[in-house]
């Protein structure tokens, strides 16, 4: 399971990202698991747009999940239009926006945050919400057909979400497009077992975000996926026993300024386990 020196150097090449494989088919074995695997955007924040889909590419990526900082929440509609068909013509597909705030109880700018995921296509926005607006998500919910993934924030996020426990009794008795966006590094520092977690959450688990840590209770301790503790290959053998189907999207926080040999080497992992499961 280990990756081969050609996944792991293939792309020290991408001298300020210059050198892209534009257009490259995506790895045929990134939905092998059934779960598609992808990339948080907030992972290439200091990114333009365009460098970002550069990256996207020379990562083989085929599956991502919009940050705002590549495109903004009070885009126009023509705006949004031009980006998503700049994410589609480098063949890589919105699966979900976000995370976005959702703290202040104002009806249009809610409404205005499912008309921008219906606009770019995405089944799922990835969401930080007071409690108390959870009724009025929902209705948007089962308005727009969109899945509210709520996303858990660890030991820090006291008053809201620390756990993703803190998710699913939230939205208990609710509409089962109200769910959790997992984020397993937070949910490990929140002290759950996150494979635990990912079988407890059954079809609430709309979304994932996949990061490693040395020390699993340490917010610093972040490092390329494989580097870690926290326990991938069982998630992932859990994710497939349950047959989730939706994004398991590295969110690489670390070395922002260079993040993409990192995610290289963190993909060239995952995509090990992958080939592993299948095998």
């Amino acid at each position: 399971m280990k990756p081969s020196r050609r996944e792991v150097f293939g792309l020290t090449a991408l001298a300020a990202y210059g050198l892209p494989r534009i257009g490259a088919a995506p790895v045929a074995g990134d939905e092998s698991a059934g779960f598609k695997l992808g990339v948080a955007s907030y992972s290439l924040r200091k990114l333009s747009r365009a460098d970002a889909i550069k990256a996207l590419n020379a990562l083989n990526v085929q599956y991502v999940n919009i940050k705002d900082f590549h495109l903004a929440l009070t885009s126009s509609p023509q705006e949004i239009a031009a980006a998503r068909k700049e994410f589609e013509d480098a063949g890589i597909k919105i699966i979900g926006v976000g995370n976005i705030t959702f703290r202040k109880d104002d009806d249009a700018q809610m409404k205005r945050n499912f008309e921008y995921a219906k606009q770019l296509g995405a089944p799922v926005i990835v969401m930080a919400p007071a409690h108390e607006l959870l009724p009025k998500i929902e209705a948007l919910v089962k308005e727009y057909n969109i899945k509210a993934a709520i996303h858990n924030h660890g030991p820090e996020d006291k008053g809201f979400y620390p756990s993703p426990y803190d998710v699913l009794k939230d939205v208990k008795g609710m509409d089962e497009r109200m769910g959790l966006c997992m984020d397993i590094g937070h949910s490990s520092r929140a002290g759950a077992d996150i494979v635990q977690a990912a079988k407890d959450a059954g079809k609430r688990l709309h979304d994932m975000h996949v990061k490693d840590l040395k020390n699993p209770k340490e917010k610093d301790s972040q490092v390329p996926v494989g580097d870690g503790v926290l326990p991938i290959v069982a998630l992932f053998k859990q994710l497939q026993r349950q047959g989730y189907h939706g994004g398991v999207m590295l969110e690489y926080e670390i070395d922002a300024d260079n993040p993409v040999p990192g995610m290289q080497k963190s993909f060239a992992y995952m995509r090990g386990v992958l080939a592993g499961l299948k095998g």
